[in-house]
């Protein structure tokens, strides 16, 4: 005889139901650290998160600010995307969407707000040489090393003339110069600006040439960049082609879903249908990730 029919018959709906809700009780309470520390991480660490990058990238938000555009995003746009799909008829192909937008929007921000940062530095870094050809023609002019740090802030563009002039305006608070290039190194997380910082520091000890050594880190700079462009050039194809096949998938399910809609309710009716399509989502997530490790090459 069946197990589930004898446990049903024995200890009927509601005892299987609290024997159930028991079992949860107690799996959760011998694991209560770690669930209370991924709620929040999933919720206050994602603001956290989120807070960090704008500090990066120079700009001011409230906190209250942040939690409540997470929530109108997640759960407004979940509730908007659930009412166009009930509103078409199809309660259980919006529940299923509505939930995989759930979870994504709550996900999504800390990508962006990485990539923002990273395109910041890439910036930084393009901008890098030619503020290195700045200040060693400062140097060699006879200016000191904080006048230097104010040609570029002076004659270039953002983003690297405001992480000079946070340079500049911390040690006029009194922090160090040692400290201060090192706080640099901390918002722009970059082998150059590691050489950079280091190479001044060193240099101010021992003594040496600082405007020789500026030409040469821009000369390793520009080989680097130059370098990086070429990469992301033969790649620019493979990323191109893998944003396709991603996007594919989705983009046939939406095209027959719209054309013969009631062939399609099936396999949203269905629970293998279900079963399917989340199987299918998580294997076109997967091959996308793998494809962007494969193509994703570190100068």
């Amino acid at each position: 005889m069946n197990f589930d029919f004898i446990m049903l018959k024995v200890l009927g709906k509601g005892g299987v139901i609290l024997l159930i809700g028991t079992f949860i009780f107690l799996v959760s309470y011998k694991n209560s650290e770690k669930l209370f520390q991924w709620i929040e991480d999933q919720t206050f660490g994602a603001r956290d998160f989120i807070l960090d990058k704008c500090e990066l990238l120079f700009f001011k938000i409230e906190p209250q600010k942040v939690t409540w555009y997470l929530m109108v995003l997640t759960f407004g746009g979940t509730a908007l995307l659930f009412s166009i799909f009930a509103f078409m008829g199809f309660y259980k192909m919006g529940g299923l969407f509505a939930i995989i937008f759930l979870i994504f929007s709550w996900k999504i921000p800390k990508p962006i707000m990485s990539y923002l940062v990273e395109r910041r530095i890439t910036k930084f870094q393009n901008q890098f040489i030619d503020a290195l050809n700045l200040m060693s023609s400062g140097l060699r002019a006879g200016l000191s090393l904080p006048q230097a740090f104010g040609l570029v802030v002076e004659e270039l563009p953002n983003p690297i003339s405001q992480e000079f002039s946070l340079v500049l305006s911390q040690n006029r608070l009194g922090v160090s110069l040692d400290e201060c290039l090192e706080n640099l190194y901390k918002r722009i997380d970059n082998e150059d600006v590691q050489m950079f910082v280091s190479s001044i520091n060193i240099l101010r000890e021992t003594g040496g040439n600082l405007s020789e050594t500026f030409d040469t880190i821009a000369e390793i700079v520009r080989e680097r960049v130059r370098l990086k462009q070429k990469i992301d050039t033969y790649t620019a194809q493979a990323r191109t082609q893998g944003v396709i096949l991603c996007l594919m998938p989705i983009v046939i399910l939406f095209v027959f879903s719209a054309s013969d809609p009631e062939t399609m309710s099936k396999m949203f009716s269905n629970p293998l249908g279900i079963f399917a399509i989340i199987v299918s989502f998580g294997l076109v997530f997967l091959g996308g990730f793998v494809m962007s490790k494969i193509i994703k090459i570190k100068a």
